[in-house]
Order: structure tokens, then C-alpha cells, then sequence
């Protein structure tokens, strides 16, 4: 089932890339229908049959290339469904063995609930609030078996270590963390959960900016155009106006230019917010070396992100930047997630060790007292 789970992480992110790839090539309605091709399981390609689809589609005429780049991005979305179905599955006949079987269960929601935002996403001509969530339910699902991965491998670690029914000092002293740190830990948890947060937003405002073409509606560094002060209206670039076609957007520019510099100040905010987090967990004593590399990586995808958000507006939104844009904020949300989880396990290592500890010094001292006790009351009796 990990390998099964970690072929289905690899999965869901080829699917977001090529969402992303999708959507920058305005091929997100390159088959009008769903989930085939102007009524084809491929794209139509024959004379007979691209004269059919241009006759029950008049409006949109097939154009093989948009049609390939959506029907590519559906198969491979559909191999996903089946495997995350497959986990599922698996997972329920295994549960009894221990096996997690919440968080798959919660996949496959998920997933399903992505395929009907597939299916929203053409039938409402690219409604904004759909696309958004279409992209948050691709990064959800990333996100879930991401976390799947790590139990697994969690629970093949400890079951490959050596079985003790109880924790000794040794063990814990070579694990990730160090007793005397669990409560700076243990905060740092919290932190890391508020940066998941507000990580989503950002990834929630660069969808909405994408979903209403906005990101070129300010060409400008550092906010945007001269006289951008007169041009903000945060109400209706955060509302949905009535269209027949979302297609290229149906926002006037000041609302366009608004969703973008939205965008922009929360970038600077969770730039500030994650790197004064991975700065904070790469120097925190007692912190493992597994997390400082993975906060060495937040850091990382931390300016590669700005790095590439800058390169989008300077060169016009090329597509090979525009798609990577997409895939560091995946990889970024997984090094946050994985942050969050190594932090959980380690505080939860540390308080077992602690315990176990206090009971043992406890045992230790019953087991000293005791004989002076049966002394004293023995010398009692014999007077």
C-alpha cells in the first residue's frame, strides 16, 4: 500500500502541473463536454468526426491542441481516481491490522468531489469560485496522500525497529528530538499550523487571480501601475459577476488589478510568516537534522516562489514559469506539512520518553523503599 500511495503522491502532482498547463494554454474548455471529447473518448481527429463535433458544438469548434491538453490532464486524473479508489479498498480490508484507514477513506471524498469540479468546471464555462476550488481540491488530495506516505513509512519504521514494551533512555536520546526542548517544540507546532493556514490563502488568492486572468493586471514592481490608490474594489474583485462565459475573464481591470495586488501582499505575508518559521527551526536547539533539511527546503521554495512570481509579471507570464509557479507552491505545501508532522511526532517521542522515564524512576523507588519497609516492620514483630 506505500508504494501504491506513493505512486498516487507522483500522480497528483503530474495532475496539478498539468492543470496548471491546462488552464495557462485557455484549454480549460478545449472539450465543451464532459468527461469525453465532443461525445469521443479522444480527441476527434478524423475529417468525419471533427465535422460532427463543429456541428454539435458550433460555438467552439475543435481545436486539437486545447482538446489534447484537457483530455490529457482528464486521463491522467481519472488513473488517480482509481488509484486512490484502490487505496481505499485496500485500506478497509487491512484496518483491522492497524492499517489508517480514515485518511484514505477522506481521499476518496476527495477525490470524488474533484471529479465533480472537473465536470462544474466546463458545464459552468470556467466559473471562477469552480476553478479556484478545483485547484485547493488537487492540492487537498496532494496534500492527504502526502500525509498517507508519511504514516506509512512512519509505521514501517517502527515496526522494522526492535520491539520493547517499554521506551528506554538510550532509544530516545538518539531520536529527533531532546526531552528538554519539547515544549519550545511544541510551539513551534502551533506556529507551523498557523503557516498552513496561511499558506492556503495564498495558494486560495493566486487561484483566484488565475481563475479571473489577473495575473497581468499589474506589469509594474513593486504594486502596480501608477495610480493603482483609485483603481482598488475589494468588493467586486471578490464577487462573481453574471456571464455567460467566464472564458478570459469577466472582471473590469480595477477589480482585475485589485485580485492582483491581494495577491502580491500576501505573498510578502507568508514570504515574512515561513521564513522567519524555517530561520527559527533550522537554528532551534534540539531540532532534528532531518528538520532543519526539510526547513532548508521551505526556505528554498521560499525564494524560488518570489523568484519566479517576480519573473511572471517582468516577462509577461511565460508558460514554463507560470506552470513551475504552480508546482513550488505544491512542493512548498509539502515541506510545510511535512514540517508540522515531523514537530507532532517528535513532541509525541519526547512526552512517551518523559513519561516512561517518571514511571521508571517511580518503579525504581517503590522498589527501593520497599525492603527498608519490610525491614523496619520486620524488626518490629521480632521486638
Amino acid at each position: 500500500m506505500k508504494k501504491l500511495t506513493l505512486f498516487s503522491l507522483f500522480l497528483a502532482a503530474v495532475v496539478i502541473i498539468l492543470g496548471a498547463y491546462t488552464r495557462l494554454t485557455d484549454a480549460g474548455l478545449g472539450c465543451p463536454d464532459w468527461p469525453g471529447c465532443y461525445g469521443n473518448l479522444t480527441v476527434p481527429l478524423s475529417n468525419e468526426k471533427v465535422n460532427a463535433a463543429n456541428a454539435a458544438y458550433p460555438e467552439r469548434p475543435v481545436e486539437a491542441f486545447k482538446a489534447w491538453n484537457e483530455m490529457i490532464h482528464r486521463y491522467f486524473a481519472g488513473t488517480l481516481g482509481l488509484c486512490i479508489a484502490a487505496i481505499a479498498f485496500i485500506a478497509f480490508r487491512q484496518r483491522k491490522q492497524g492499517t489508517p484507514f480514515k485518511l484514505p477513506l477522506l481521499l476518496l471524498g476527495l477525490v470524488t468531489f474533484q471529479a465533480a469540479l472537473g465536470m462544474w468546471t466546463v458545464t459552468l464555462n470556467l466559473l471562477p469560485v469552480v476553478v479556484m476550488g478545483h485547484l485547493l481540491g488537487g492540492f487537498s488530495v496532494l496534500s492527504c496522500l502526502f500525509l498517507l506516505y508519511l504514516r506509512l513509512r512512519e509505521a514501517d519504521t517502527s515496526t522494522s525497529s526492535v520491539s520493547q514494551s517499554s521506551v528506554s533512555k538510550s532509544s530516545i536520546s538518539r531520536g529527533p528530538v531532546a526531552s528538554p526542548s519539547v515544549v519550545g517544540l511544541s510551539r513551534m507546532k502551533t506556529f507551523a499550523l498557523f503557516g498552513v493556514g496561511v499558506l492556503v490563502i495564498q495558494i486560495a488568492l493566486g487561484g483566484w487571480t488565475s481563475a479571473n486572468y489577473a495575473a497581468l493586471a499589474c506589469t509594474d514592481m513593486p504594486i502596480c501601475e501608477e495610480g493603482w490608490q483609485s483603481r482598488l474594489d475589494f468588493a467586486g474583485a471578490f464577487s462573481v459577476p453574471e456571464a455567460e462565459n467566464y472564458e478570459f475573464g469577466a472582471h473590469d481591470y480595477g477589480e482585475r488589478a485589485t485580485m492582483h495586488i491581494v495577491h502580491r501582499a500576501g505573498a510578502l505575508i507568508t514570504f515574512s510568516y515561513l521564513l522567519a518559521l524555517g530561520l527559527t527551526l533550522f537554528f532551534k536547539h534540539g531540532a532534528s537534522l532531518q528538520l532543519k533539511r526539510v526547513s532548508a527546503i521551505m526556505i528554498g521554495c521560499l525564494f524560488a516562489q518570489v523568484a519566479l512570481g517576480v519573473s511572471n509579471v517582468v516577462f509577461a507570464l511565460p508558460l514554463a514559469v507560470a506552470v513551475l509557479h504552480n508546482a513550488f507552491a505544491a512542493i512548498l505545501l509539502l515541506s510545510l506539512l511535512w514540517i508540522v508532522f515531523s514537530l507532532i511526532k517528535h513532541t509525541s517521542a519526547a512526552t512517551t520518553y518523559d513519561s516512561s522515564e517518571n514511571a521508571a524512576r517511580h518503579t525504581t523507588l517503590s522498589s527501593h523503599a520497599l525492603p527498608q519497609v519490610l525491614s523496619k516492620a520486620t524488626g518490629g514483630l521480632h521486638g
